[in-house]
């Protein structure tokens, strides 16, 4: 309620609407871009473009997710020439809604005209969840005491630019050549063409006008320039009465894979397509599945139930059931702004647990963007002079590193290098996302298929960079850089990257032996195959197991594992002083560099390192993975306790997704309550209030909004899937009175009510082999639509 210049893009990106094909921020329908308060901004799934920018001496080229043509503009003028603009006009009223549940948004606008007459402008949008290529808009007017003439605009608008992120507006934003504009059989059309990645968009509206909610068919005018196409209409309006106008339209791509003949079938596109009404009732009922499958209902904490279902509802925004027929991954920043320009980088981590459990052919969709790009990263790790395949830390279209080398610190005004390429361990996420698909949805075919085929060439990629020392006569890895991101090299060393970052180390050594069990499991006829066709022979499995089982971890003298070698030897940080000059010390790094300082002296951290390790695997995996290279480490759960009390005071939070850990890590006890609560809370709200200081104006997390959804069902549900059956063991925070929500489990779909007392688990479906459910250490079997009651103790 009420028009906030300062927070409009927040809302515009909160506010979004999409299926997954493509996403419309909320934008005013009348608006352009104005002095950073409205940015409308359409984005494609996998629709990039590739400029060059001369920054300083050097060229830099940078692949952008494309701001693609506004379809959006409907715009309204009074008679005596008064554009209704909330920028232009007093209002009298704002009021601004996103209806979840069915996928539509509402704007109402009350202005004052000249002569202190209010004009209302009521809209509502949405893009279609029943076709992905399908979008409508509907706007009316009404006044009590205006009458005259009324001018409706509404126009496809393909000279629109990349401009939605202030620090990149140095970098080349015009990514859109015209093709063709014009209009036939009273609709417009428009098309236009990446520069580089030369891919078509074609866009095509028709718009229908209503007086008190009967079709009238008005003077019309129109316009056409080049990559523009627009129409006007001429109606009056009476006192008392409303205009409408109700604005129907496709959007298709030459890259399109659920279509043969693109061009024609867009066309085509609006034949079939008929009123707002229509196109909405179908759209709902898609949304209606979306929301049987995935929806969470918790009682005695409405902020809770709001802010997870705005997440589930923006996470379909990003990727949907439509996603099975794109060629595209999971971009950080959904379709939603052109932050991170629009990239998939190891956000899948958080995201994909979500899909498994609710539409794993989401996942799997998804999954096969990376493998259909493994010879693109095969050739990355060519290029080092390594075997298997390397994934860049940041992908866009073809797979190829898209990670800048230039990083603009907004602080100091200047850009510096940027060595966060060397994140190897994205390879080491894809690889988990595989495995983990597999894990929850038992889909050997899939697996056997794909996925082994992925590990096996990412191990041998970290074979190639594994080196042996003769001193410690363990296997090393260096020039790589942790999660952490803040560490990119040694202040007395110019080569980039670090040696032995813990969870890299630990976490290849897991993927190495994950992989000889995957092997060793398949069916004879299988395994023969399977190793002729990888050329896998008995000695390269022999030495996967000889480094996974020699792999080199630092540890401090009190028993710390050491995010890297050499780590106990940097800097402690005076927290109370940056905090003090600065107040936002989420970004250390550029505080740092802007001084002249490096974060490479000190021990911070933007987010969790060594703590990633218990996120993804459990504190006695983590424990059997140590023992297997022969370090002890005594009881498990009070080793993640030290390290976390050690770390998560060296964290500055720089990235949302460090909530998402920490507060995960409550799943296995031994960290307070109120801490798990406010990490908890903290990503809840991150999106919602911004609490980055102007990042989601850019566009949402998709790692933190899929991120709390997995903390309600692991860590406060205390789901453990990792096992032949599911471990519950719930800790709900002593609010919630209940719990509810389904998951899909190998092919089984199952209710899950969660009390401070009860847990109810019932089988939506017949399942004659039936579910283990292990409570309390004691195992249940449920079978065939059977309902399953029991008592527990809550351990929060």
């Amino acid at each position: 309620h009420g028009f906030t210049p300062d927070q409009e893009r927040l809302r515009e990106t909160l506010t979004t609407i999409g299926n997954g094909y493509f996403g419309t921020r909320g934008c005013y329908e009348g608006e352009k871009d104005r002095d950073d308060i409205h940015y409308p901004g359409t984005y494609i799934a996998g629709v990039y473009n590739k400029m060059p920018t001369r920054l300083s001496d050097a060229t830099v080229y940078n692949n952008d997710l494309v701001n693609c043509p506004n379809w959006l503009p409907v715009e309204f003028e009074l008679e005596n020439g008064e554009i209704l603009r909330p920028l232009d006009r007093e209002m009298a009223d704002y009021y601004q809604c996103l209806d979840m549940k069915n996928a539509e948004m509402r704007r109402v606008i009350s202005f004052k005209d000249k002569k202190g007459r209010i004009v209302s402008v009521d809209s509502t949008r949405f893009a279609s969840m029943a076709d992905p290529h399908y979008a409508a808009i509907r706007c009316s007017i009404s006044s009590d005491d205006y009458s005259g003439k009324l001018i409706i605009r509404t126009a496809l608008d393909g000279t629109i630019t990349n401009n939605g992120v202030p620090r990149y507006r140095s970098l080349t934003s015009q990514h859109l050549e015209p093709v063709n504009s014009y209009v036939e059989n009273d609709e417009l059309h428009l098309a236009v063409k990446t520069i580089s990645s030369n891919i078509t968009i074609y866009v095509r509206s028709k718009s229908a006008v209503y007086t008190d909610g009967k079709r009238t068919v008005p003077q019309r005018q129109f316009k056409i320039d080049k990559g523009f196409v627009g129409e006007e209409y001429a109606v009056r309006i009476k006192k008392g009465a409303s205009i409408a106008i109700e604005k129907i339209v496709s959007l298709f791509t030459s890259k399109d894979r659920d279509v043969k003949d693109v061009a024609t079938h867009a066309n085509k596109s609006l034949a079939r397509a008929t009123t707002y009404h229509d196109l909405f009732r179908r759209h709902t009922r898609a949304w209606s599945k979306l929301w049987d499958a995935s929806d969470i209902t918790i009682h005695g904490d409405r902020f809770s139930q709001r802010a997870s279902r705005l997440h589930i509802y923006h996470l379909y925004c990003s990727a949907s059931r439509h996603n099975t027929a794109i060629d595209a991954g999971m971009p950080a920043r959904g379709l939603h702004g052109e932050a991170y320009r629009g990239h998939i980088f190891w956000d899948e981590l958080f995201i994909f647990p979500f899909y498994n459990i609710t539409l794993p052919e989401i996942t799997r969709a998804l999954l096969m963007y990376r493998y259909r790009r493994l010879p693109m990263a095969k050739k990355n790790a060519e290029k080092l002079g390594c075997r298997g395949a390397l994934y860049p830390w940041q992908s866009a279209d073809d797979g190829g590193e898209e990670t800048q080398e230039q990083h603009y610190n907004p602080l100091s005004g200047e850009w510096g290098p940027d060595l966060s390429r060397r994140q190897r361990h994205v390879s080491i996420a894809i690889a988990y996302n595989f495995y983990s698909y597999f894990t929850i949805t038992n889909d050997y075919r899939f697996f056997y298929k794909y996925g082994a085929e992925i590990l096996v060439e990412i191990v041998r990629f970290w074979v190639s960079i594994c080196t042996y020392d003769q001193t410690t006569r363990r296997y090393s890895i260096t020039g790589v850089m942790g999660p952490d991101e803040f560490h990119e090299k040694y202040t007395w060393s110019e080569k980039p990257g670090l040696k032995d970052n813990s969870y890299t180390n630990i976490m290849v050594a897991w993927l190495m032996k994950k992989t000889l069990e995957t092997i060793r499991i398949m069916p004879d006829s299988i395994y023969k195959k399977f190793t002729a066709r990888m050329n896998i022979s008995k000695t390269e499995m022999a030495t996967w197991n000889k480094i996974s089982s020699k792999m080199n971890v630092c540890f401090s003298d009190s028993g710390i594992l050491m995010q890297f070698d050499g780590y106990d030897k940097l800097k402690d940080i005076d927290w109370k002083y940056y905090k003090e000059k600065y107040t936002d010390i989420h970004r250390m790094d550029r505080i740092l560099k802007s001084e002249g300082d490096t974060p490479d002296q000190y021990k911070v951290a933007k987010q969790a390192d060594v703590l990633m390790l218990f996120y993804l695997l459990s504190p006695a995996q983590v424990k059997e993975m140590l023992g297997l290279m022969e370090y002890s480490i005594g009881d498990e759960n009070e080793f993640m306790k030290k390290n976390y009390q050690y770390y998560v005071y060296r964290t500055s939070h720089g990235s949302t997704l460090s909530y998402v850990v920490h507060s995960a890590l409550y799943k296995y006890g031994n960290i307070e309550p109120t801490d798990r609560w406010t990490w908890f809370l903290n990503a809840l709200k991150s999106d919602i209030y911004d609490t980055q200081g102007g990042t989601t104006t850019e566009g949402i997390h998709c790692g933190v909004m899929a991120g709390t959804i997995d903390i309600i069902i692991k860590s406060f549900a205390g789901i453990n899937f990792s096992g032949d059956g599911i471990e519950i063991n719930p800790r709900l925070p002593k609010h919630w009175q209940t719990l509810q929500f389904n998951v899909l489990y190998r092919g089984s779909s199952i209710h899950f009510k969660i009390t401070q007392t009860m847990l109810r688990m019932k089988l939506n479906a017949d399942s004659p082999r039936g579910i283990v459910f292990v409570v309390n250490k004691k195992r249940h079997i449920l079978r065939n639509r059977n309902v399953l009651l029991i008592n527990y103790r809550n351990q929060r």
